[in-house]
């Protein structure tokens, strides 16, 4: 079984996909490839680590342009070597992939083999936890691609240009997921209290069976 994860960033595929592990899946996890590729960029003056939503920054600051198109550059690549290795890998064969919240941008070339070669499955967002998920974006900066969604009104603050745009960001990432994706597992009924890996699992299996994705 061949997975690829989707969704925004903090919906949960890096929890999942880690948990998916224990049930023997081998792992790809698109970010870690990526901050690889980034490895040289990533450090700071004084020889201490960034992480990669630090390096990226937010998409008001001077640098944030040129950073969001290499790290693409570096998506687009990692996701076609993941994707060399799921075209040889055999069905039977456990493998999910942790992608990033923008792997939606990578393509329809690319999104049309990862569809081919593995059972997409979005992790829905409702418009509800936005504002929870923007709390933490502010807090702990992830990569965050913006895609020209960000935009300053006249008096505005940073902070405030971004409550204002990031619920359109998850709107419009929320429309592309749903586009490209086998499988969607309500946000609900995978935080329910109790639910695991083995149920993660099996609601994938059920949908793939009902709908034959």
């Amino acid at each position: 079984m061949h997975l690829s994860l989707i969704g925004m960033s903090g919906s949960g595929k890096s929890h999942w996909s880690t948990e998916l592990v224990k049930l023997g899946f081998l792992r790809f996890c698109c970010d870690e490839l990526i901050a690889g590729k980034l490895a040289p960029e990533l450090i700071r003056s004084d020889g201490s680590a960034l992480d990669l939503g630090e390096w990226m920054g937010f998409p008001y600051e001077p640098q944030y342009k040129e950073r969001e198109y290499k790290y693409l550059a570096y998506e687009i690549e990692v996701i076609g070597e993941i994707l060399g290795y799921l075209s040889r890998s055999k069905p039977r064969e456990k493998v999910v992939v942790d992608t990033t919240g923008s792997v939606i941008y990578t393509g329809k070339a690319i999104l049309g083999r990862l569809k081919s070669n593995s059972t997409v499955v979005h992790l829905a967002t409702p418009p509800e936890v936005k504002e929870r998920m923007l709390r933490v974006y502010l807090g702990q900066p992830r990569p965050v691609l913006w895609r020209d969604v960000f935009s300053k009104k006249h008096g505005e603050t940073n902070a405030e240009a971004l409550a204002r745009c990031y619920p359109r960001l998850l709107f419009l990432r929320q429309r592309l997921y749903e586009q490209h994706a086998d499988v969607t597992i309500d946000y609900y009924v995978r935080n329910q209290k109790g639910f695991g890996v083995q149920d993660f699992l099996e609601e994938i299996q059920t949908q793939i069976r009902m709908h034959g994705a």
